[in-house]
Formats: structure tokens, sequence, C-alpha cells
């Protein structure tokens, strides 16, 4: 790889990392003020019968399974930044493939906001509750998790032709990228 090349994709990856650090930000940030403001209160209601603002320490993962397993979350959360990693370095940087590495930078920013909680008080804030359809409480990181994911299904699915899929799984890039 060309050293002009080469320093491009590193400035990628410096931003990808700046870029889920704010997220981790914004999603710790909410958790304080959820924790400061919602703790030991009743629920702020929203949108009566259909959203509100409702405190909840979760102990366990999506659903309220795997209560108190701190170890399998933490191993979870390497393995998912691992992945995410590898996968990121494999995406031609092309404007083809932002929403690709968008994703990424998503679920990698999700999985740390959570894993901060985890390792930090033993749960997750959850505080954001659709009543209207009794959605499981969750929080912001869940939000770039859950929303990436989808997103990242989606494109694989219906945007990006196989062809493309297997260039990134191969390790190939384009000139240029």
């Amino acid at each position: 790889m060309k050293s002009v090349d080469k320093r491009k994709r590193i400035g990628h990856y410096i931003a990808a990392v700046i870029l889920a650090g704010v997220f981790v930000v914004l999603d710790q940030i909410t958790k304080y003020l959820a924790s400061a403001y919602l703790k030991g209160q009743k629920p702020v209601v929203i949108a009566e019968g259909v959203f509100e603002l409702h405190y909840l320490e979760n102990r366990g993962a999506a659903f309220g399974l795997f209560q108190n397993q701190q170890f399998f979350f933490i191993i979870s959360v390497i393995f998912i930044s691992v992945v995410i990693i590898w996968f990121y370095t494999r995406v031609p940087m092309s404007k083809r493939y932002l929403p690709l590495r968008g994703c990424a930078v998503f679920i990698m920013a999700g999985a740390a906001g959570n894993c901060i909680d985890r390792v930090m008080q033993q749960y997750v804030v959850d505080f954001l509750y659709f009543k209207l359809i009794n959605f499981p409480i969750f929080n912001v990181a869940d939000i770039y998790v859950t929303v990436a994911t989808l997103l990242l299904a989606v494109l694989m699915l219906f945007y990006y032709k196989e062809e493309e899929i297997e260039q990134i799984y191969r390790g190939k890039r384009n000139k240029g990228d």
C-alpha cells in the first residue's frame, strides 16, 4: 500500500475512533441525566400511554436475559469489538462503503457505552420506554446497536452486491482505498 493511501486509511481509523468516542460520551451523558433526574422518581410521561422516561437498572442483557453475568458481557464485548475492528479494516474506504463503516462505528459505540456501565456500576442504566407496545426499557447505546445492526443487515441483503461483500471478507481493496 502506498504511504499516501496508508495515511488516508489511518486518518479514517482515527476519525472512526473519535466519532465512536463522541457517541459513547453522548450515551454516558444521557445515562447520567437519567440517573440524576429519574432514579427514585415516578416515570416522566412524554406521550400519555405511548412513551415515557422510566429509570431502570438492567443487570442482564436484552429482555433481561443473563442477569448478573458480568464476565459473559465483558467477554462478549471483547469478541464483538474484535469482529467489528476486523470488519472495519477490510471495508474499502470509498464513499460507496461509508454506510458500512458508519454501522461499525455505531455498533462499537453502543457496545462500549453499555460495557462502561457494566464495569463501573455492575448494571446498565435504561430509561426509554415505549409503553404503547410494552417494549423493554432501553437506552441510547441500545439504539446505536439495534439501528446499526438492522441497517447493516438491510445493506448486506439489498444494497451491496455479492461480489462487494466477498471483497470485504477476502480483504481485497480497490485501487485508491
